[in-house]
């Protein structure tokens, strides 16, 4: 990374190799010491003029080592939530932009009744109603070819449409039957706690004020939002 410099490193998963050190046994356990005391070195030693910048994702904050979010480590936390309304919709057309979709498929109420559904569950649908289509136009075709046998052979060279041209309602529908969540409400209460929690540990100088300040400090909890991302 630093004879590449200027670059970004990110690491997905990061609680995978980064989880908190002292609570595994064994072998395992001491392998696992060993690689995230690496990689606090590694990051101790990227001064501000390496231009390497280190990015990590988890869904797992609360199992991180806390030594690599000190400061000058990983030091800016920030929480992305499930998507919203208008995100889901977004995330719906992104999937579909290459496929053929009925005009009667209104995404935006698909967007509206999966509330909690993440970037992934809402893939999911996509992808579902994509191979029921398929699959359907599979069946249809193997019908086809089959009538096509019974018939005169002058038959066989007529070309013929896709028997299922677009991915229809009923397509969603059954694919909206299978729809799941895979983050729970248990879940972002876990998130909301960390969050509670973190923000406690770092309001320690939230009242500081020098001697003889007359004026206490503006828009305090506006100024606090702004430097916790974790918001």
């Amino acid at each position: 990374a630093r004879a590449a410099a200027p670059c970004v490193l990110f690491f997905d998963e990061l609680d995978s190799i980064a989880k908190a050190r002292g609570g595994s046994v064994g072998d395992a356990g001491g392998a696992a010491d060993r690689v995230i005391n690496q990689i606090l070195t590694e990051m101790d030693g990227m001064g501000s003029k390496k231009n390497v910048f280190i990015i990590g994702a988890t869904n797992r904050p609360d199992i991180i080592d806390p030594a690599i979010l000190r400061p000058g480590r990983l030091d800016q936390l920030m929480y992305i939530p499930l998507p919203d309304e208008k995100s889901r919709e977004s995330i719906l057309k992104a999937n579909l932009r290459k496929s053929p979709i009925s005009k009667e498929v209104d995404l935006s109420y698909i967007a509206k009744i999966t509330h909690g559904f993440s970037g992934a569950d809402l893939t999911e649908i996509c992808q579902r109603a994509c191979k029921l289509a398929i699959r359907e136009a599979i069946e249809m075709e193997i019908k086809r070819v089959k009538e096509k046998k019974d018939q005169e052979p002058s038959a066989m060279d007529v070309e013929e449409q896709d028997p299922v041209p677009e991915i229809r309602r009923d397509h969603f529908e059954d694919a909206m039957k299978m729809a799941r969540r895979s983050v729970s409400d248990a879940d972002i209460r876990k998130y909301e706690m960390f969050s509670q929690t973190l923000q406690q540990s770092r309001g320690f100088g939230s009242n500081f004020r020098f001697p003889g300040s007359q004026n206490p400090a503006s828009n305090n909890e506006a100024d606090n939002v702004d430097e916790d991302l974790y918001t």
